[in-house]
């Protein structure tokens, strides 16, 4: 539980797909002009990562890893098929943003017309492509894990859209200087933002050392206050034998 607990957060506020590893720019600049598209945009993202990264996380252990196709026989230990690991992590990225596309323009036709030509590019976003990456990459152990951190990465880019969003929409009541109007403000208030989520950074990854036990502490003070006396003592005996050679 724990172990879900800490990938969650640190996926959404630490390896923050936009303000870590700036993942997904194209999209969160050019859709964050209005929070209602930022919103429908975002639920699309955190959809597609969530069901992506788990099924990308099958083909990699079942297909695409040297000696993957063990289950279908001895034959096949030595298959080595991860060359084609861009081609199906896309394949299935694309089925999925097409179901997106399917089911947004039937049940909301205004959010699919305000989207325009982004709901169809979710399939080459690379933060959708980045999330089976990193999950390849770090070799996530575990089926769980794998929906764990498509579904915190996808919510990390959705807290990221729906802010910048938000200012957005304030800022256009604000007296911006007009060389920075545009996408120099939104560049300048994006930096800022990341220099804001470094600051989660300490808040997982603190001293890795194991603590000390405390039967060791107690020994290695008792060593300490030994070596302080032991020069004393020296001293002393030092003292005697100068004294005595004087009488």
């Amino acid at each position: 539980m724990l172990e879900h607990l800490e990938l969650f957060f640190k996926s959404i506020f630490i390896d923050n797909m936009v303000f870590a590893v700036f993942l997904g720019m194209c999209s969160y600049l050019a859709v964050s002009k209005k929070v209602a598209t930022a919103v429908g945009l975002g639920f699309a993202v955190i959809f597609v990562l969530a069901v992506t990264v788990p099924l990308n996380w099958l083909l990699d252990q079942y297909i695409l890893q040297p000696g993957a196709l063990t289950w279908l026989g001895a034959e096949y230990v030595d298959y080595d098929l991860s060359f084609l690991s861009f081609i199906l992590f896309i394949a299935t990225i694309a089925t999925m943003v097409q179901l997106v596309e399917i089911v947004v323009e039937k049940f909301s036709p205004s959010l699919y017309n305000s989207l325009g030509i982004f709901l169809p590019l979710i399939a080459v976003n690379c933060a959708i492509l980045g999330g089976s990456l990193f999950m390849q990459a770090r070799e996530i152990p575990s089926l769980d894990l794998a929906f764990n951190y498509g579904l915190s990465s996808g919510i990390g880019w959705f807290l990221a859209i729906l802010a910048i969003a938000a200012i957005r929409e304030k800022i256009r009541y604000s007296a911006v200087p007009a060389p920075l109007r545009g996408l120099g403000i939104t560049f300048i208030i994006t930096g800022l933002m990341g220099i804001g989520f470094q600051s989660f950074g300490g808040m997982l990854t603190g001293d890795n050392e194991p603590p000390i036990a405390v039967e060791e502490t107690v020994v290695k003070i008792e060593e300490s206050q030994k070596e302080e006396k032991e020069p004393k003592k020296e001293s002393q005996d030092d003292q005697k034998e100068v004294i005595a050679g004087i009488n």
